[in-house]
């Protein structure tokens, strides 16, 4: 495996899954949830968008831990745009120019999927961290259970392999937006859930611990904060530990959005703090 100094594609990676989180907490009003009931759907690979829009944009400041030290190293904005029978979802991370000298990082994530069923049908990934490159497009084959990717240090260079998968299966963006619509009323604090994704050429089987709430969280630039919290588990490995799990505290209203993430990583921790919002289909209440 290969090691890189921050490893800005975990910072990302951590992000985006605490996200999909965002989705899974009680207590949010029903009538623009699903319901238990409906939440079955879920399986079905059926949902309808009740909670983002067109223009929505949320920036996160994402921050290294090394020997006690946090050094701010970049940001990563999430966008949505309305592309008609689809929507387009982007993530895109930068280092700060005066982080590039120690590691530069230029990355984009780009997704698509279907407003029907939430799902999606085409990933990109270019990835661009020091000297290592990436060129990752999955298509998603939903009739033959496969993703097709064509996957190399450049576009020019990739080659196509295909992978199964799960009818259901979403990639880092899509399982964001999609989760963001699934509500989970009746948890109580110390149950799981299951989330599938594929990524880097494998479904990769994770969960999510409900931690309850907390009250009048402050988060750095923004003021307090009503917050649910949970904890999704990590897959020891490169990026992470055995046993390591992030906290992650989501604003306790309708937008369901990520304020603070931690994580620990195999060398140091990261933490991405929100910095600015824009474009939310609901006002947020959460903020005291």
């Amino acid at each position: 495996m290969r090691k890189r100094s921050i490893n800005y594609y975990a910072l990302i990676t951590t992000l985006a899954l605490a996200m999909a989180t965002a989705g899974l907490w009680p207590g949010a009003p029903s009538s623009d949830l699903l319901t238990p009931e409906e939440a079955s759907e879920f399986n079905s690979c059926t949902t309808q968008n009740r909670t983002f829009q067109e223009g929505e944009e949320v920036t996160y400041k994402m921050f290294y831990n090394w020997k006690f030290v946090w050094v701010a190293a970049g940001e990563v904005t999430f966008r949505v745009k309305d592309m008609g029978n689809q929507y387009y979802l982007s993530a895109v991370g930068r280092t700060y120019r005066s982080y590039d000298p120690f590691f530069k990082v230029r990355d984009t994530y780009e997704c698509y999927v279907d407003k029907k069923t939430m799902l999606p049908t085409v990933s990109i990934r270019q990835v661009e961290e020091g000297k290592y490159r990436l060129y990752d497009k999955v298509t998603f084959d939903r009739k033959r259970k496969v993703a097709k990717s064509l996957r190399g240090k450049s576009k020019e260079t990739a080659e196509i392999a295909e992978y199964p998968i799960d009818n259901c299966i979403h990639d880092i963006l899509s399982i964001i937006y999609f989760a963001r619509n699934v509500d989970f009323a009746d948890m109580n604090p110390g149950e799981k859930i299951p989330i599938d994704l594929f990524m880097d050429k494998e479904t990769w089987p994770l969960s999510v611990t409900y931690r309850g709430q907390e009250e009048q969280k402050r988060i750095k630039g923004n003021g307090k904060f009503n917050t649910m919290v949970f904890s999704p588990q990590l897959i020891s490995g490169e990026y992470f530990r055995e046993g390591d799990e992030m906290k992650v505290y989501v604003s306790d209203d309708k937008n369901r959005l990520p304020l603070i993430i931690e994580s620990p990583l195999s060398v140091g921790s990261v933490k991405a703090v929100l910095k600015d919002y824009k474009g939310l289909k609901y006002e947020m209440t959460a903020d005291l």
